[in-house]
């Protein structure tokens, strides 16, 4: 069977990362034949590796020269370039977010439908973490009970000025569609609905450009309602240090605690519910057991996932992040930022086109002056938050 030959789109942070992987030969049976990029100075070094380059990706899209694509462009390109490659025949990975709003998520999804036999996923390599796989485990096999509540602190997102300097699309309503939900916290909220389902609402508190010289936000804190009654809180920015990535899950029989590399259980003996109905002592608690489940320590998993890609088109290997679950995240932030920018709590499904409407409106009114500067991107590998 004939490798998988590959293109990426995109050479900024994320796209360099995923080429340097595979040109290391991490992922067995695909090559990595072509890039492409706007800047010529980022091509160079792979055409000097025998790479074909393309300033553009619909020329890669077109050229023949590959059989899927890697999108790892700006966000509004994802829709654009992933409808171009299903139309041209290639199977496609996309990076997070799929699109940058719900609604053209739904427009690349209505074309990925017409083309079924292809294989669509999303770069959501937090479903590759042992950890989060071991809680949704101990989830669905009701060892935590009816979940009752959540609550996630992710703060360790700080970034620097120079770092939203640093490309003149990044941190704007017409280059990114948002901020620190859609860029940085995607993953934590693909969890949040691949762990506990989405949400029936949400009420959103945002600030905009709170912390840094940007018109899209940096601080958030959201309350979300689960159709079960549950309920959870949200809280996020890139403005806090030192940062916590704190996921705590509260159910009937216990509570799961993530922090620092290590996930514990408080079991309860008995079920609270079951205890709350029997006891005949107003202040009686159930006795509580704790264990420390093991997580082997992980590198990021982005090559994980790619692998999984590459297996589904060779083996119809079951995909581990299906590109059609992308629009929940999407959802999730989009449900959010509209809460907080009109200030009333959101229905779930959101109402995709009055989303868009708002984001346009906040494109069209956007008077922000950006400077671009030139940074090093060498310690982007630090940034992978878990």
């Amino acid at each position: 069977m004939k490798p998988v030959r590959l293109g990426i789109i995109g050479l900024g942070n994320i796209g360099s990362h995923h080429a340097e992987y595979l040109l290391a030969g991490k992922v067995q049976r695909c090559e990595l034949k072509a890039v492409a990029n706007p800047s010529a100075e980022k091509l160079v070094p792979y055409q000097q590796r025998g790479l074909q380059v393309f300033n553009d990706g619909n020329e890669l899209i077109r050229s023949g020269a590959v059989d899927a694509v890697i999108v790892a462009t700006p966000h509004y390109q994802h829709t654009s370039l992933g409808i171009a490659a299903f139309q041209a025949g290639l199977h496609v990975l996309v990076e997070k977010p799929i699109s940058a709003h719900k609604a053209d998520a739904e427009r690349l999804l209505a074309v990925r439908r017409q083309h079924p036999k292809l294989v669509f996923a999303a770069m959501f390599q937090l479903r590759a973490e042992s950890r989060y796989n071991k809680i949704r485990s101990l989830i669905a096999e009701g060892q935590l009970g009816g979940v009752a509540r959540f609550s996630w602190i992710v703060t360790d997102w700080f970034r620097t000025e120079a770092y939203y300097a640093s490309s003149a699309w990044r941190a704007t309503w017409k280059g990114e569609g948002g901020g620190v939900l859609i860029n940085q916290c995607l993953h934590q909220l693909d969890m949040v609905q691949w762990l506990l389902g989405m949400p029936a609402r949400a009420r959103g508190f945002v600030h905009l450009g709170r912390f840094h010289h940007i018109e899209v936000e940096d601080d958030v804190t959201a309350y979300l309602e689960f159709p079960n009654g549950a309920t959870g809180t949200f809280v996020s920015t890139t403005g806090e240090a030192p940062g916590a990535n704190r996921l705590e899950i509260c159910g009937d029989r216990g509570r799961l605690l993530l922090e620092n590399d290590r996930l514990l259980f408080l079991r309860n003996e008995v079920s609270a519910a079951e205890l709350c109905r029997t006891a005949r002592l107003g202040f009686q608690k159930p006795e509580v057991r704790q264990t420390e489940i093991p997580i082997p320590p992980e590198p990021a998993q982005h090559a994980a996932l790619t692998r999984n890609f590459v297996d589904a088109i060779l083996d119809g290997a079951p995909l581990i992040a299906p590109g059609e679950e992308g629009i929940h995240s999407i959802e999730l932030a989009n449900a959010i930022l509209y809460s907080g920018l009109t200030g009333q709590t959101v229905e779930l499904p959101l109402d995709s086109a009055a989303y868009e409407g708002k984001l346009n409106e906040l494109i069209a009114a956007s008077t922000l002056e950006k400077k671009v500067l030139k940074t090093s991107s060498e310690d982007f590998a630090r940034s992978f938050v878990r």
